[in-house]
């Protein structure tokens, strides 16, 4: 499995949040964008993966990005999870209908699995992917260094 090149122009998608709201990636041009793909809600390491996200909410916001969780999980399930773990703040994408569709346009969907590979994929301000790295499924990825990426833009 060979996640999206750095140098492609990203896929767009449209998807919902845990509040039912759509984003569409193409109407974030303007903006950097990280998305943090997570395997599955209700796990251990992808609260701690999307608390990252929420702490850091300022810092991205000062290096004009966004940040956006992404799994399989359904809009209901992201919402009661969302809820239950104290994400106000940050959008957390339904990647449910068709099944994994955002995840397998980015080369990162696990067929066997039936879920995203833990993943986070940086998008410029204008649709390029500038960083893209696959994450032992173990391993919470170091909101640290992306931060950083994000300053290198």
């Amino acid at each position: 499995m060979n996640p999206i090149a750095v140098g492609a122009h990203v896929p767009d998608f449209e998807l919902k949040d845990q509040n039912g709201t759509t984003h569409r990636l193409s109407e974030l041009r303007g903006t950097h964008v990280l998305l943090s793909f997570h395997p599955l809600a209700w796990t251990d390491l992808c609260r701690r993966q999307m608390e990252a996200l929420e702490l850091n909410l300022e810092a991205f916001e000062s290096l004009n990005a966004r940040a956006f969780g992404i799994s399989v999980d359904p809009v209901p399930s992201k919402k009661a999870w969302a809820d239950a773990i104290g994400i106000r703040r940050t959008s957390l994408l339904s990647d449910f209908w068709p099944h994994g569709a955002a995840a397998s346009s980015f080369g990162i969907f696990r067929e066997d699995d039936g879920f995203s590979e833990r993943a986070s994929i940086l998008v410029d301000t204008e649709g390029i992917v500038r960083f893209a790295e696959v994450h032992p499924l173990g391993e919470v990825p170091d909101i640290g260094k992306l931060l950083d990426e994000i300053r290198t833009l």
